[in-house]
């Protein structure tokens, strides 16, 4: 069943222009995109949501992609609001990988009567702890070097072993295709001018008991071990979560598996779609 084709959009708010795509009808996904991607991440996952009926959404966020922002004050967790607004939006599944998955979580507990149900891909936690093996520090230290002295070339080479291999992989693992979409994306964050002024998060590690609505966690094992530690965590603490580590996968797993996370992001719709409404904020 045909869907159609993707359609862009524009949203114009204070100091920016967010761009996004949207595809389908029906209930509203949104796509939260890492902070190494943009929405390109979510292409093969947002085609298979609209063919199983729902509507997909999903934008570049300051910073990234074709988006456009001056430096100016502004917070991620209230574009979001605005783009839900924009878009007669009450209600959503909230669908985010790293950063993105972060921006969910704070989403879902400022207004939870928003958010239908949540996929975190190994999310980030506001105020989660952070530690990581020798193996894995050397990564980081290369990554400090490459930012120190400037050199986005090297660094973004840096950062696809980091979260596209995986820190304690071979460094090209993950080849063709795949890889050039990752160097575009985050080539295109590297090369816009820092903003400065972003709104930071409240903490919201020791408040995950508190978001209860329906979750599906994945983590990939190749993931940094601090953020495959924070999944089991998760999956004990946050009180209505399924959780599932993927094999043989590291911290991207939509572009890297795109087929196996389409399947797990269809099943938990298909599992939510008969389920009552969520309470109004």
């Amino acid at each position: 069943m045909s869907q159609g084709p993707l359609e862009t959009f524009d949203l114009e708010l204070d100091g920016a222009t967010l761009v996004g795509a949207e595809v389908g009808e029906g209930l509203p996904v949104v796509f939260l995109h890492a902070g190494v991607c943009d929405h390109r991440m979510w292409l093969a996952q947002m085609d298979a949501v609209a063919q199983r009926g729902w509507h997909a959404l999903a934008y570049d966020r300051r910073g990234y992609g074709e988006s456009a922002a001056d430096d100016v004050p502004f917070s991620h967790l209230e574009d979001l609001e605005a783009l839900l607004d924009a878009a007669d939006i009450h209600a959503a599944v909230l669908v985010g990988c790293s950063m993105g998955g972060g921006l969910a979580i704070d989403f879902a507990l400022r207004h939870p009567g928003r958010v239908i149900g949540l996929v975190l891909i190994g999310t980030s936690v506001a105020g989660a702890p952070w530690s990581a093996t020798q193996e894995e520090r050397f990564v980081e230290m290369a990554e400090e070097d490459a930012w120190e002295r400037g050199d986005t070339e090297t660094l973004n080479k840096v950062q696809a072993h980091e979260w596209l291999d995986g820190p304690r992989a071979q460094s090209g693992r993950v080849g063709g295709e795949t890889r050039k979409l990752f160097f575009d994306m985050n080539g295109k964050a590297l090369a816009k001018s820092p903003l400065t002024k972003g709104e930071e998060p409240d903490e919201a590690w020791a408040r995950m008991e508190q978001v209860g609505a329906p979750t599906l966690l994945l983590v990939g094992d190749e993931d940094f071990t601090a953020i495959v530690d924070r999944h089991e965590t998760l999956s004990e603490t946050m009180p209505n979560a399924f959780a599932m580590v993927l094999e043989g996968t590291a911290h991207l797993p939509s572009i890297e598996k795109p087929e196996l996370v389409s399947r797990l992001v269809v099943e938990f719709l298909d599992a939510l779609a008969g389920e009552p409404d969520t309470e109004e904020d």
